[in-house]
C-alpha cells in the first residue's frame, strides 16, 4: 500500500519557482494496493491532497473480496496507526509497517496492537535496517514501481470534474494491469 500525488491544475514546479506561479495548484492523491505476486493493482482510492495515507487503508482493504486471503500488508511508516493495524488484523493479515522512530508500546490489547508491539520490539532489538530485511519490508518497492508506472502514463490528470478524474485514474490502472497481465519478465543471474 502506498500513495502518490498527481497534479490536476496549476503551473509546473519549475515555472512556479522561477516566475512565482499562481497559488492555484490542485493535487489529487492516489492510494494503491497491489498484489505482490502478480503485480496487479487490486485496490485504488482517489482523494484530495489534504487526506492522509492512514485513514484510507481500511477502504483499500475492503476493495479486496473478503473470501480472498491476504497474507501480509506492507506499507511505510505513515500507516503506523491503531486504525491501520486493527484493519489489517481483522483481515487476518500480517502487517509489515515500520514503527515510527519515536514509537512507544501501545497499551491496548487488540490483535493489531499486539502485532505492532511485537514489530516495535523486534525493530528495537535487531535495529531498523536488520528489521527491514528480516520482515521483508523491501517488498514495498513493488508498489513504488507501480507508482512510477502510473506517472509514466502522465504527470497530471486532464479531467476537471472529480468523478471524471476518478474514471481517468481507473482507466490508467486498467491499462497498467493489462500490460502486467501480458507477462512479467523472469530474470536469472548468469555466472
Amino acid at each position: 500500500m502506498d500513495s502518490t500525488g498527481i497534479k490536476v491544475e496549476g503551473e509546473g514546479e519549475w515555472n512556479a519557482r522561477k516566475h512565482g506561479g499562481s497559488k492555484r495548484r490542485v493535487w489529487r492523491k492516489i492510494h494503491l494496493g497491489i498484489n505482490e505476486k502478480t503485480l496487479e493493482v487490486r485496490a485504488v482510492e482517489i482523494t484530495g491532497s489534504h487526506i492522509g495515507d492512514a485513514p484510507i487503508l481500511p477502504d483499500l482493504l475492503s476493495q479486496i473480496p473478503a473470501q480472498e486471503e491476504i497474507a501480509s500488508v506492507t506499507a511505510d511508516g505513515a500507516y503506523d496507526t491503531r486504525k491501520c493495524h486493527d484493519a489489517i488484523a481483522e483481515r487476518g493479515a500480517h502487517a509489515v509497517i515500520p514503527p515510527r522512530k519515536n514509537a512507544k508500546l501501545w497499551k491496548t490489547v487488540t490483535a493489531g496492537a499486539v502485532a505492532r508491539n511485537e514489530a516495535l520490539r523486534a525493530s528495537k532489538y535487531l535495529g531498523r535496517s536488520i528489521w527491514r530485511n528480516w520482515s521483508g519490508y523491501h517488498r514495498r518497492s513493488r508498489v513504488e514501481t507501480k507508482m512510477h508506472c502510473m506517472k509514466l502514463l502522465g504527470q497530471r490528470l486532464m479531467a476537471r470534474d472529480f468523478d471524471r478524474q476518478v474514471a481517468e485514474v481507473h482507466i490508467r490502472i486498467a491499462v497498467m494491469n493489462g500490460y502486467t497481465a501480458l507477462g512479467i519478465p523472469v530474470t536469472e543471474a548468469v555466472g
